[in-house]
C-alpha cells in the first residue's frame, strides 16, 4: 500500500475537494492540467490528460488547443512538453483500443501511486 501520507492526502483531495459543487469536472480539470503544465510536471500532466479523456471532459483536439494556448503563458519548453503528453497519451490510448483492450480505468491510480511510492496497485 501505498501508505498514510497518500491515504491521507488523496482522500482529502478527491473525497472533499474534487466533489465540491460550484464548478463543473471539466472546469476543475483545466484548472489542474493548466497547474501542473505550468510548475513542469509531465507525470501529473499525463494523469490528467488520461482522466480528461476516460471521463469525456476534453477531446484530442481540445487537449491539443489546451496546448498551443498555454504554450504562450508558460513558455515552450513547458507546453511543448504538455503537447508531448498529449500525444503519448493519445498514442496509447488508441493502440489499446486497436489491440481490442479496455480501457484501463486503474491507469491514473496506479500512475499516481508510482509517483508516490515507485510501484504500482497490481
Amino acid at each position: 500500500m501505498p501508505g498514510e501520507y497518500f491515504a491521507l492526502t488523496v482522500d482529502h483531495l478527491f473525497g472533499r475537494i474534487w466533489t465540491r459543487p460550484g464548478l463543473s469536472m471539466r472546469d476543475k480539470r483545466l484548472m489542474t492540467l493548466s497547474v501542473v503544465t505550468a510548475l513542469g510536471q509531465q507525470d501529473l500532466a499525463e494523469v490528467q490528460v488520461n482522466a480528461a479523456l476516460q471521463n469525456g471532459e476534453l477531446t484530442e483536439d481540445e487537449l491539443r488547443e489546451v496546448a498551443i494556448f498555454l504554450t504562450h503563458y508558460v513558455g515552450f519548453p513547458l507546453g511543448s512538453g504538455l503537447n508531448g503528453v498529449i500525444e503519448r497519451v493519445t498514442a496509447r490510448r488508441k493502440e489499446a483500443a486497436a489491440e481490442g483492450t479496455a480501457d484501463d480505468k486503474k491507469a491514473n491510480v496506479n500512475a499516481a501511486v508510482k509517483m508516490h511510492t515507485g510501484k504500482t496497485l497490481d
